[in-house]
């Protein structure tokens, strides 16, 4: 009888201006996600610099993380750091500490790749042939990457960018008030709408195709939307994942929101409570996309930057290097070579050596 062997497993974490999120990636299905939203970036647009009680709430949970992926027994590790940790200027410190925390060199991505990866995980079992060219859209705490592309098998985009706008700096310079007077709101879209003419004149490629591809919405704005839109409590990233928003009810969802004091609004289901406070803002990028391009239907993805970090892992590691270094480092490699050392000649150095 053959025994079944467990499949690999390689980890991956992303250190983000609102969430600390790790991803246990068996290779099959959506794997095991943890997030904790911990605001590294919280005052970061303001300030410049990472604020000490945000650093010690990712420390704390990368402590967690930790446990995690060396109770799994992850093959490879992976961690990230993307658009706070790049304005900080304390951004250096807090890798290292990190590093020191998760006991794996937290590396800062920039904004192109972090880009790159979220189309990769976004695109990855899409049906090329039905869905045609798609266009990432990816809108963090910090910032919102856009990735334009075909999605087949091993396709990169064609043209990628990242813009600093995103949830948690958009409510922090835009939505003072509770609930954000129309104004605020008006003011937040309208500087959204003048990062898209830039994206026109400076990645025509995404300007041009923007209103005929697939609109790919990944990360905690367009997952909260469509988890709002459903009512859907608890959250169950199946159901998410594919799921299609249209821009109607993206208007909708925005209108509840915003016209909502925070203390109502973190009761709508499908709404995390600690998303709550920054929700609006990344809705007023959400409407602001679909109104720029006129796009009506936004698929959701739980597959994102996690996703394509994690399919590269997997492609090293099948590697013939990688496979070389796991015969050489194998128990029969061992046997082999302590053979070989008894059989040598005296002086001979052994191959175990």
């Amino acid at each position: 009888m053959t025994e079944q062997r467990s499949p690999d497993l390689v980890a991956v974490v992303d250190c983000g201006t609102n969430t600390t999120r790790l991803l246990i990636d068996d290779g099959e299905g959506l794997g095991q996600r943890l997030l904790r939203v911990t605001g590294l970036g919280r005052g970061v647009d303001a300030g410049g610099r990472l604020r000490d009680d945000a650093i010690v709430r990712v420390l704390d949970v990368l402590g967690e993380y930790r446990e995690i992926i060396e109770d799994r027994q992850a093959i490879a590790v992976r961690a990230v750091a993307t658009s706070a940790a790049r304005d900080a200027a304390n951004g250096a410190e807090f890798l290292r500490k990190a590093s020191e925390a998760l006991g794996t060199e937290v590396e800062l991505l920039d904004g192109g790749s972090e880009a790159a990866y979220g189309f990769a995980g976004a695109t990855a079992g899409l049906d090329a042939a039905r869905h045609g060219s798609a266009l990432m859209l990816d809108i963090g705490g910090g910032s919102t990457e856009f990735a334009y592309g075909t999605p087949y098998e091993g396709a990169g985009p064609k043209a990628v960018t990242s813009v600093d706008m995103g949830s948690v700096r958009w409510t922090e310079r835009f939505l003072a008030s509770d609930p954000p007077r129309p104004e605020e709101l008006s003011s937040a879209i309208s500087v959204a709408r003048l990062h898209l003419d830039d994206i026109d004149r400076e990645h025509p490629v995404i300007g041009r195709g923007a209103s005929g591809a697939t609109l790919l919405g990944v990360a905690g704005t367009a997952t909260t939307v469509a988890a709002v839109e459903i009512g859907l409590d608890p959250y169950d990233p199946e159901i998410i994942d594919g799921f299609v928003l249209t821009r109607a009810a993206a208007e909708d969802v925005f209108r509840t929101l915003a016209t909502e004091r925070l203390a109502d609004r973190v009761h709508n289901p499908g709404l995390h409570f600690d998303r709550a406070p920054v929700i609006v803002g990344g809705c007023c990028i959400l409407v602001a996309v679909m109104r720029h391009w006129e796009i009506d239907e936004c698929v959701v993805r739980e597959r994102d930057l996690l996703d394509g970090i994690a399919a590269e892992l997997r492609e090293a590691q099948a590697s013939p290097a990688a496979e070389l270094r796991e015969a050489q480092a194998s128990p029969a490699a061992e046997l082999r070579e302590a053979q070989a050392s008894r059989r040598a000649p005296p002086g001979a150095e052994g191959g175990s050596r």
